[in-house]
Formats: structure tokens, C-alpha cells, sequence
């Protein structure tokens, strides 16, 4: 096993079975507009279907292009450490945000109108619609297809600036409404169309930047649970707090 400058040394260096011809990248950023486009667009419930199956395209389309399975982080032998490197992160999370949601200053960034449903909903959100509709899709697609894709063709530091800004692009569309929907961000920036402008940017800053430290989980463990961990339990934890600062507040 090679280590291509990993700190690590956990992710392969690239196979000799050649550089994945610019068709693939292509073909992969067009499949993940086209995604991106049915959570959108189309009606709710879409990307439990979308997602997974965006997510097989994306490996088969990956495989096609000559990547094996180190390559989108799905190799057996990464599996425990990655599961390590997840485990530890949702840990950090789950005991920052308990923390956030009990101080007062900082509980209102919780009070996204959302998620403030009945636990009940919001179990179900955390641990169906995030995982199969939002998380699974993401992390397949920029940590996984696109960045083993771009390591392969430009190395891996090209690889994770191009993966992080264009999961920080993909965030335009869904925080459209963030200034409106999340007390804090209002109190910020104000619910008018010059705060819908800063909140979007802001959002495509801080995904982008949180694209950044995913693809560095992604290789120090070399296996995509890694980032998975860390990305639902920002996502999951979130909507569960949230419901219950709603429940008990």
C-alpha cells in the first residue's frame, strides 16, 4: 500500500489503472446538479428515493471510470477506523450542542422553525430523511466519487478545495430561507432580501469550510464513515435538540 503523503498514511496512493478521463468529473458534477434539482424541485418525500439511488449511479459511474473501492472510501479495511473516527466525532458534537442549547446566548440558534416539530417527527427526520435523503447522497458523491475522481486526476489537495467549494455551492438553494426561518440568523442579518444575500453567502462559506474538514476526515481514516459521522451528527443531533428545546421551552 502506497500513502501519497497521507498524514496518516491510511488512504491508498492511486492505482496504476490510469487517470479517470475528465468525462467522469463531468458526468458526476451533471448527475449531482440533477440531484440537487429533485430535492428542490420535486415533491417532498423525492430524495429517499433520489438519494440512494444517486448514490449507486455515482459508485457504478466510479467504477466504470476505473476507481476501486479505496478510492471512494467504501475499502474493508478502512472500516474500523473510520467507525472510530465517527463514533469520536458525533461524541464531540452531541456534547457541544447540549451544551449550546442549555446557555441561553446561544440556545436560540436552535429555534429553526423547521425542525421545531414533535419528537416523534423528529426522530423520524434524524434518522430516516437525514440519513437516506441528505447525508448518504452528500457524502457518496463529494467525499467519496468526486474527491477520489479529483485525487486521482490533480492529487489531493486540488481534490479537496474543488469538493468543498462546490459542496459549499450546493448550499445555495437550501438556505434560501435561512434568514426567515432561524431566529438567529435574523437577529443577524434581518429577513429582507440584502439578509437573504448575506445568509446564503455565509452558508456557502461555512459549508464550504465544513466541506474542507469532511475531506480531511475522509483521509486520515480513509474510509467514508468518517465524515458520514460527523456530517449526520451535525444534521441529526441538530433537529433532536432543536424538538426538544421546542417540547420543553
Amino acid at each position: 500500500m502506497g500513502y501519497d503523503g497521507d498524514a496518516q498514511g491510511v488512504t491508498a496512493a492511486p492505482s496504476n489503472r490510469g487517470t479517470p478521463s475528465t468525462w467522469a468529473v463531468v458526468a458526476t458534477v451533471g448527475l449531482m446538479a440533477g440531484v440537487l434539482a429533485i430535492g428542490h424541485f420535486a415533491p417532498s418525500g423525492s430524495m429517499l428515493v433520489a438519494g440512494p439511488l444517486g448514490a449507486l449511479l455515482l459508485l457504478l459511474l466510479a467504477r466504470v471510470a476505473g476507481l476501486g473501492a479505496g478510492d471512494v472510501g467504501l475499502a474493508r479495511r478502512s472500516l474500523r477506523r473510520g467507525m472510530a473516527y465517527a463514533l469520536c466525532c458525533a461524541a464531540a458534537v452531541a456534547v457541544v450542542y447540549v451544551m449550546a442549547a442549555w446557555l441561553p446566548a446561544t440556545r436560540s440558534a436552535f429555534l429553526d422553525e423547521r425542525y421545531l416539530t414533535d419528537l416523534g417527527a423528529a426522530v423520524h427526520t434524524a434518522f430516516v430523511v437525514i440519513p437516506l435523503g441528505t447525508i448518504l447522497f452528500e457524502e457518496v458523491a463529494f467525499r467519496g466519487v468526486l474527491w477520489g475522481l479529483l485525487r486521482r486526476k490533480w492529487g489531493g489537495i486540488p481534490a479537496t478545495l474543488v469538493s468543498s467549494a462546490l459542496f459549499g455551492v450546493w448550499h445555495v438553494l437550501p438556505s434560501l430561507r435561512l434568514n426567515r426561518v432561524n431566529p438567529a440568523v435574523t437577529d443577524l442579518v434581518g429577513p429582507g432580501p440584502t439578509g437573504q444575500v448575506v445568509a446564503v453567502a455565509g452558508a456557502v462559506v461555512f459549508t464550504a469550510a465544513a466541506g474542507v474538514l469532511l475531506c480531511e476526515l475522509r483521509r486520515r481514516s480513509g474510509s467514508l464513515l468518517a465524515p458520514i459521522g460527523l456530517h449526520w451528527a451535525v444534521n441529526g443531533f441538530g433537529v433532536l435538540v432543536t424538538a426538544g428545546i421546542g417540547r420543553w421551552s
